[in-house]
C-alpha cells in the first residue's frame, strides 16, 4: 500500500513539473512613447533580446518620449532594425522627454 501510495506521488508531482509552462524571456511591464503629433503608443511585456521596430514611426517621422515602465534595460536607436551609430540605453523606470528620437528598441 505504501509503494503504491509512493509511486502515485511522484507521478503527480511529475505531472504538475511538467504541466508548469516555462517563463518566456520577456521584460515585465510598458514601453510608452508617442508618434505623428503626439499620439500615445507603446509595447506591454516586450519580448527580451529581440529588435522591435516601433509601430507608428515612419523614415520621415519617428517616434518619440520614450518612457520604459519595464524591468528590464531598454536600448533605443535612431534607425530601423536596431542599426547605427544613435542609441540611447534606458534602465528600468527611465523616463525621456521630447527631443529622443526613435525607430526601434531591444531589451536586455
Amino acid at each position: 500500500m505504501r509503494l503504491r501510495n509512493a509511486v502515485l506521488a511522484a507521478a503527480s508531482a511529475a505531472a504538475l513539473v511538467l504541466s508548469t509552462p516555462l517563463s518566456a524571456n520577456a521584460a515585465v511591464g510598458d514601453f510608452l512613447y508617442k508618434v505623428g503629433p503626439g499620439v500615445p503608443a507603446g509595447i506591454a511585456d516586450p519580448e527580451s533580446g529581440k529588435c522591435i521596430n516601433l509601430f507608428g514611426a515612419t523614415e520621415k517621422d519617428p517616434a518619440f518620449a520614450p518612457d520604459n515602465f519595464t524591468t528590464s534595460t531598454a536600448t533605443v536607436f535612431l534607425d530601423f532594425d536596431c542599426n547605427g551609430d544613435v542609441y540611447y540605453v534606458m534602465n528600468p523606470g527611465k523616463r525621456l522627454g521630447d527631443r529622443l528620437k526613435l525607430r526601434s528598441v531591444i531589451f536586455s
